[in-house]
């Protein structure tokens, strides 16, 4: 089966410059796609140089910064269009472990959706303050609370999507950005019927640069979290 993770970048030229060859290293199988948003700091023409060493890594730039899950649905169609079977996605910053993708890549024979878990025994968050956890955690129980599926982590964005679920969403119609697009994409499979299976990981803070998650993007989720009911 061909199987690719796909990882979106904003000016994580420090972070990429080390994740690409231990991601290549990792698994021989394992294709890597960036999705990039035009970053000044010259992230792109870092993982050029990549491709000059590998055919596995593989790279999107975008015109601008326009949100991480505009980010994601482009990079998700053009993985489908180039016809891989299991479609990852994960951080560029460390913050997701490699381990951890191998173990969620394992256990794609479990479901039509892998799901990498904090919130299920065996998974959680290093160096997270109280109230980071809170509105965390919180936020993944609101949100089962309101859609009434019995997911444990809906924010998380360290996931893997077989090509199948992808086809049958309507990516054309997901609009959610941050929190609520992780929410929103796991929502849509479970609706459509698709076996969600979580796995645990362990979450940890990034290596270097700046965290790209706002206060904006958080209360987007609260009160998205009920117009992606009606869907």
């Amino acid at each position: 089966m061909k199987k690719i993770v796909i990882i979106p970048t904003y000016n994580e030229n420090e972070n990429i410059s080390l994740m690409l060859p231990q991601l290549l290293e990792l698994d021989p199988n394992l294709d890597i796609l960036i999705v990039d948003d035009n970053s000044p700091d010259g992230t792109a023409s870092i993982v050029k140089d990549f491709q000059k060493k590998s055919t596995r890594v593989h790279l999107e730039v975008r015109d601008k910064k326009n949100g991480l899950g505009r980010a994601y649905i482009h990079g998700f169609k053009w993985a489908l269009k180039e016809s891989y079977d299991l479609i990852g996605q994960m951080d560029a910053d460390f913050s997701h472990r490699l381990a951890d993708l191998k173990t969620i890549f394992e256990s794609s024979d479990q479901g039509d959706v892998i799901i990498g878990s904090r919130w299920i025994p065996g998974g959680g968050a290093l160096k997270w303050s109280k109230f980071r956890k809170f509105i965390s955690l919180g936020g993944s129980l609101y949100s089962r609370w309101i859609l009434s599926f019995p997911l444990k982590d809906w924010t998380g964005g360290f996931n893997l999507w077989k090509r199948d679920v992808l086809e049958n969403i309507d990516l054309d119609h997901v609009t959610s950005e941050g929190y609520s697009f992780q929410i929103e994409m796991k929502y849509r499979a479970q609706k459509l019927g698709y076996k969600v299976v979580e796995v645990p990981i362990v979450f940890e803070e990034r290596h270097s640069g700046q965290s790209k998650m706002s206060t904006r993007i958080v209360l987007e989720a609260l009160y998205r979290v009920w117009s992606i009911r009606g869907l």
